[in-house]
């Protein structure tokens, strides 16, 4: 077995997360791992990166340096906890920091062609220096360039590590945006599939933010205390990207607190009133719940299988009660019933595709992204 390391930070930038692990081609252990957070300036500029601004291109260079050097500070707290030295470790796979997502392109000036896009920043030159430690990054662009979108790239982990023998699972990652992967039994030899289901921690993150001035919405504790409004709900889920058909990915780009915003204008107007905080956000956690649902129950899988939740979304109890009420023809549980603690799925996930680089396995799957074919995904940047 071979020592990876991978780093990962969502959506939600709540934390950089690096995950150690033994990995061969059919097992990923992963043996420890750190998060760190990042420094407030920083958070408060990537935030500010998310969206158009002015100055950007500074901003964006900037920033893509100090995201690596916060990468290269979780890789060394991991080494100094677990005594290990770069020389241990195989190599790195950074996911980086998404400041941008438009696998469809945006419309530009001048009658520049569109052309679909994904931006992660954190420099890998940077983070193999300050390591001393081989780099694989940027997986996300040889998808696109392929046709793909470009996201989500961990079912071709989750089908390699997490397939059963015997019986079909779907993975949930409820990180600030959602994703599934379905995985067949491994005796049928079938493809997953997988896609964004939506919004999964954004919108609540963003709206306690916005009202509270905290972070997350801490066990679901401030939505237990709202009443679900169907009408918004109903106006929610009739948003089209629900109902587009995969391969589909989205971001914070689309679903943010102006995408909120439009349909709470609806609301008041049509209401004449508007709706206290709390109610918005028992309404936003019931979005999330309805919309992986919605799309596990498209699945048709056997009664019984298996519902299996990663990401910050598994540490939110009212959100896993409204998932497993949801689902009541499956076993619903988080990842630790697969031996692996939710937290750390998605950073073992860019480990194994830095494994996977280096031993010329494809880490695209063509029918979760739409890539014209299967591709060794990402670059190499030597420490040396």
């Amino acid at each position: 077995m071979a020592k990876y390391i991978g780093l990962m930070s969502g959506t939600s930038m709540d934390g950089v997360d690096a995950v150690l692990c033994d990995i061969t081609g059919d097992n990923c252990q992963t043996l420890h791992a750190v998060s760190i957070s990042y420094p407030e300036n920083l958070l408060s500029l990537l935030h500010s990166l998310c969206t158009p601004s002015t100055n950007e291109l500074n901003a964006m260079a900037t920033a893509d340096r100090l995201v690596a050097e916060s990468f290269a500070r979780a890789v060394n707290v991991l080494l100094s906890k677990t005594q290990l030295s770069p020389n241990d470790i195989t190599a790195i796979g950074s996911h980086g920091q998404t400041i941008r997502h438009f696998p469809q392109g945006i419309e530009l000036p001048h009658d520049v062609e569109q052309k679909g896009f994904t931006c992660q920043i954190g420099d890998p030159n940077t983070l193999a220096v300050l390591t001393g430690i081989d780099v694989i990054a940027d997986f996300r662009r040889k998808d696109i360039a392929l046709g793909g979108q470009g996201a989500p790239l961990v079912p071709a982990y989750h089908n390699a590590i997490f397939a059963h023998d015997t019986n079909p699972r779907v993975l949930v990652n409820i990180g600030g945006i959602a994703n599934i992967s379905v995985l067949a039994a491994k005796r049928d030899a079938i493809a997953p599939l997988g896609y964004d289901t939506g919004p999964g921690n954004t919108l609540m993150d963003g709206w306690i933010k916005q009202h509270l001035n905290q972070p997350y919405d801490d066990k679901g504790q401030w939505a237990s205390t709202g009443v679900v409004s169907n009408d918004l709900l109903a106006r929610l889920r009739a948003d089209s990207y629900f109902h587009q058909t995969a391969p589909k990915s989205t971001g914070r780009e689309y679903f943010n607190l102006a995408w909120l915003t439009s349909y709470l204008d609806g609301i008041a107007s049509s209401q004449a009133s508007t709706l206290a905080p709390q109610d918005v956000q028992a309404t936003l956690l019931a979005l999330t719940a309805t919309s992986i649902a919605d799309e596990i129950n498209k699945q048709k899988m056997p009664k019984g299988a298996q519902v299996i939740l990663c990401g910050g979304g598994a540490f939110n109890p009212l959100l896993m009660q409204r998932m497993t009420g949801l689902l009541p023809r499956y076993q619903v549980s988080d990842s630790h019933s697969i031996n692996i603690h939710p937290q750390h799925v998605e950073g073992a996930a860019f480990a194994w595709l830095a494994f996977a680089h280096r031993n010329n396995i494809p880490g695209n799957v063509p029918a979760v992204t739409g890539a014209s074919r299967e591709a060794v995904l990402g670059t190499h940047c030597p420490a040396s």
